[in-house]
C-alpha cells in the first residue's frame, strides 16, 4: 500500500525477513519494477532483522494481542490505523534521531 500512496524515491531499502514470499521472483521483479532495493537478513544472523523484530512485536503487543477481531476486515483496518497514525506521526525512531518519520519527512522536503 504505501509503494502505491507515496511514490518512494528510487533506491528505497526494502527489509524483509527471508521468508519464501519475500524470496519469490515475482516479489522481486515489484520490488525492481518501483527501483527498490531489498535487504534481506543473512541465514543464521537474527539481529540483521532486529528493527523489524521490534516494530511487530511492538505492534502486537498494543494492538494485536488485546483485541479478538471476528474476521480478517477490522484486524486490517485497526492495523494500518494504528501504523499510519501512531507509527508514522508519534512514535519516535532511533535511526531517525528520535524524531517521528512524519518529521523526517517535512525536513527532508
Amino acid at each position: 500500500m504505501a509503494i502505491q500512496r507515496q511514490h518512494p524515491a528510487p533506491g528505497l531499502v526494502h527489509p524483509s525477513e527471508r521468508g519464501s514470499q519475500y524470496a519469490s521472483g515475482d516479489y522481486g521483479k515489484a520490488l525492481k519494477n518501483h527501483k527498490m532495493i531489498a535487504s534481506m537478513s543473512r541465514k543464521a544472523i537474527y539481529w540483521d532483522n532486529a528493527p523489524m523484530e521490534r516494530f511487530f512485536g511492538s505492534l502486537k503487543s498494543e494492538l494485536v494481542h488485546r483485541q479478538r477481531y471476528p474476521n480478517q476486515a477490522p484486524a486490517k483496518r485497526d492495523l494500518f490505523a494504528s501504523i499510519a497514525r501512531d507509527d508514522h506521526r508519534q512514535r519516535l525512531h532511533s535511526a531517525l534521531g528520535y524524531i517521528t518519520p512524519e518529521q523526517a519527512e517535512l525536513q527532508a522536503a
